[in-house]
């Protein structure tokens, strides 16, 4: 049994949102190798998610598929 506990290393308070800035990083994500690509994927979709444990799911995902092999 597990219990999940969402919280930061430290506090983020964006008080300025730059377009600019947000399009360069989605664009650096979007040519990413695959396990990156699909990681980011499931990181981003736990914002939208509906109820608390979907979200908490979809970030142990997307940390587990953004962890990458050591040897082929």
């Amino acid at each position: 049994m597990w219990i999940y506990e969402r919280r930061l290393l430290c506090p983020v308070n964006i008080r300025k949102p730059d377009h600019s800035v947000a399009e360069f990083i989605m664009d650096c994500l979007s040519s990413a190798p695959y396990e990156t690509k699909a990681a980011t994927s499931y990181i981003s979709q736990r914002y939208g998610a509906p109820y608390g444990e979907v979200s908490g799911l979809l970030t142990d995902i997307g940390t587990e598929a953004s962890i990458l092999p050591t040897s082929i």
